[in-house]
């Protein structure tokens, strides 16, 4: 994937409330992501186009949403499924959608899974575990009398059918046996040929990883070690790079929300920062704009996930062909309100080419 100065120049004026890039800015952007020093051959896109609010939150009677968020996101059978954090009164839930594609996403049939009787269980992730033939559910959830949140899973054969998910259980249950050091959230696993690896970031600056041997998956997670010490926030996902001996972590940074990027040449090994300032991001408010025709509705890059090439539990994303599925809003929006009352919505980003 190349640009060259010229053609990122012409498109990268934002308008309409965004930031204005100089084009002296924008041929430091590019030289910052052009060198690859660190990135052996993945390069973070210049410039990303943002589609309008894909799923937004709906208007129902019985459990009205206030905000759609989190969203996890696999290919398989024909259609995008898509699990998602929905805000509703008095407690946080995940839901369901899918859909052939991405225009009828805010149309498509939603339902509460009915995995829990916490008043939250959200940000969840979705693969399949190739060795046990299932589809897994990893996801944060509130136990009353747990120091720390529940890592928890569900599992099912059927990913068509909502309520064929099983109900919660714990990977770590936050009791005297836990091995994590924090208690942290927004928990990613990820695997290797030998090892299932659970990262976690806890608000503070650290992004945390445990691991197990692969044939003791979901059982077995330990020895709590500190990945990355970074101005850093939440919402970290690890990547394999498809074609390259390289992974790639994703981390939204707090405020303005947006996402840093970092690399290792192994799970366990050292993240290398290659885009992590607000003035160089992996992707924020400096280095996004609306798609054509698109009326501006976020500078806000939050929570967001990776389109996968596959739904297995390697999490390989294809290069050349990145897409990125974020929740967006305006910060202005954000002013007096808590976090609770923010009103996300769900919508994609794409490099411009």
């Amino acid at each position: 994937m190349r640009y060259t100065v010229n053609r990122v120049i012409l498109c990268a004026v934002l308008t309409c409330g965004l930031d204005v890039l100089t084009a002296d800015s924008v041929k430091a952007s590019i030289q910052s992501r052009t060198n690859g020093d660190e990135s052996g051959d993945f390069k973070v896109p210049a410039l990303w186009e943002y589609s309008a609010p894909l799923i937004s939150p709906e208007k129902r009677e019985s459990n009205p949403s206030r905000a759609q968020k989190d969203p996890t996101v696999v290919f398989y059978g024909g259609k995008w499924h898509v699990f998602m954090t929905v805000k509703l009164p008095g407690r946080s839930a995940i839901e369901y959608c899918s859909f052939t594609k991405w225009e009828e996403a805010d149309k498509s049939e939603r339902t509460i899974l009915k995995i829990s009787d916490s008043d939250y269980y959200c940000a969840p992730q979705v693969f399949f575990f190739t060795p046990h033939k299932k589809w897994y559910l990893v996801y944060q959830m509130g136990v009353r009398g747990a120091k720390k949140m529940w890592v928890a899973y569900s599992t099912t054969t059927d990913i068509d059918e909502p309520d064929s998910w099983t109900r919660a259980r714990p990977i770590l249950d936050g009791g005297k046996n836990d091995p994590r050091k924090v208690g942290g959230l927004d928990y990613w696993i990820i695997c290797d040929d030998q090892r299932a690896y659970l990262f976690l970031t806890s608000l503070n600056g650290k992004m945390w990883r445990l691991w197990t041997r692969i044939e003791d998956f979901p059982r077995g997670f330990g020895h709590c070690e500190l990945a990355l010490d970074a101005k850093i926030f939440e919402a970290s996902h690890a990547y394999k790079l498809k074609g390259m001996d390289k992974y790639l972590t994703i981390i939204e940074e707090n405020g303005r929300r947006y996402y840093k990027a970092y690399i290792a040449d192994r799970l366990d090994g050292k993240w290398k920062p290659i885009a992590d300032t607000a003035e160089r991001p992996f992707a924020g408010w400096k280095n996004i704009r609306p798609a054509p025709g698109v009326e501006p509705w976020t500078d806000n890059v939050s929570h967001g996930e990776l389109i996968r090439d596959g739904y297995d539990q390697t999490l390989n994303v294809d290069p050349e062909h990145l897409r990125f599925v974020f929740q967006g809003m305006w910060d202005k929006d954000k002013s007096g309100k808590g976090y609770g009352r923010f009103q996300w919505r769900i919508g994609m980003l794409t490099p411009h080419l």
